[in-house]
This record gives structure tokens, sequence and C-alpha cells, in this order.
């Protein structure tokens, strides 16, 4: 018979162990009244951390160089003028990455729609701070196709999970078109260009990579044998 802690060999007459101090369980003698098979378990349980609290410490911790750089603001130029877009920026990083951990489960196909909202505030804030006019033409058509784009795979992923290779080589051939719509945009708005010169090479990456994707979707032999090699 041996610890079943320290593993020192026991005699069967042992009680305690002599080296670690264990109680000595034997499986083939009877356990008296109300004593359990086996000993209790020492490992300290770890209490889990709340959720809620972690949350708060968070929000503090965004809240206070948002207050601070608003009062500089104030108080070197006697109005609002950088600290705006210092708060802008604190608030949309919240809504990014704190705001779902609010939630045990957040649901993507909720706070993707949300977060490409938020950033479009955001832009329509620099554009007006800024007094720029770049928002209507440009800002607003790239945030809202971007979101389109995002939200649909987003949401297709999650109702056809047996759809992902369609899903995602179609997401990469429509964002190779995004970025020549970028492209366009920017020629549109700034008179940067006459032509496309950069937005062909993600665009002839997205389409080759969502081929790729699409053919092995299809070909079903093929599937079988890069999941034998890649144990994908």
């Amino acid at each position: 018979m041996y610890c079943i802690k320290c593993g020192v060999e026991l005699a069967d007459s042992e009680r305690v162990c002599p080296l670690c101090g264990t109680r000595v369980f034997h499986p083939d003698l009877p356990c008296g009244q109300g004593e359990p098979p086996y000993p209790p378990d020492e490992h300290p349980r770890h209490e889990e951390v709340s959720r809620i609290g972690v949350m708060f410490v968070v929000s503090v911790c965004m809240l206070l160089p948002a207050v601070i750089s608003v009062l500089c603001d104030w108080r070197i130029n006697g109005r609002i003028t950088w600290s705006g877009f210092a708060v802008g920026g604190l608030v949309l990083l919240y809504i990014l990455a704190a705001l779902p951990m609010w939630f045990k489960r957040p649901d993507p196909v909720i706070f993707v729609p949300v977060d490409f909202a938020a950033i479009a505030l955001f832009l329509l804030y620099v554009n007006y701070a800024t007094g720029g006019h770049w928002y209507l033409s440009f800002a607003l058509p790239v945030t809202g196709a971007a979101a389109l784009l995002v939200c649909a795979m987003v949401t297709l992923l999650k109702y056809l999970p047996g759809a992902a290779l369609y899903i995602c080589g179609g997401a990469l051939i429509l964002s190779g078109g995004l970025a020549v719509l970028v492209e366009f945009l920017l020629n549109l708005t700034f008179g940067l260009h006459d032509t496309f010169l950069w937005s062909i090479y993600p665009l002839a990456v997205g389409v080759v990579l969502g081929a790729m994707l699409l053919v092995i979707a299809v070909s079903k032999p093929l599937r079988r044998s890069l999941h034998r090699k890649f144990f994908l």
C-alpha cells in the first residue's frame, strides 16, 4: 500500500503517512460512519472574478483620461478643441473592446453593426471638427460597404456554419472589390489619380484566394486530401 499524496510505501496497519501526515485510505478496509472513501480535495478553489467588477474598473480607467483631457483642453484653450478627438477615440475603443465584455456571450451579429455605427459616428465628428467635406463622398460609403460585407459574413457564418468555405471565399473576392471602391472614392474625393494604381493588387489576391477556397468547397476529394495532410 502506498500513500496517495507522496507515494511512500506504507504498512497495512498505518493510519497516517509517517512522511507527509496524509490520512491513509485503504480501499479494502471498510470506512467508518460518515467517513468519505477518498481524502478531501486540499487544493484551494479559486473564486471566479466578478465580470461586473472588472468592467467597472475598466470603465473608470477609460473615463479618467477622457475627463482629464477635457479639463486640460478647457484650461489651456478656454474651449473644446483637441480633447474631442481624444474623448471620441476612447469612446470608440470602449465600444469596440469593452462593451461586449459586459455580456457572457456577446452576439457578433449584434455587436458588429454597433461597432461600424460607432466608427461612422466618430468619422462624422472628425469631419465636422476639422471642417472637412469628405465624409459623405468617402468615409460613409467605405464604412457602409465594409459594414455590409463584414455583417453579412458574420451572420452567414453563424447560421450556415457548414458553408464556411463558400462564405469565406466570397468574402475574399468582395474584399478585393472593396479595395477598388476605396481607391475610386479616394480619386473622386481628393483628386489623387485618374486611374487605378494600387487596388488591382489586393483585388487580384482576393480573387485568387477566394477562388481557391471555392474550388476546395466544391471538390470533396480535394477537401478530404487536405484534411488528411493538414488535419483541417
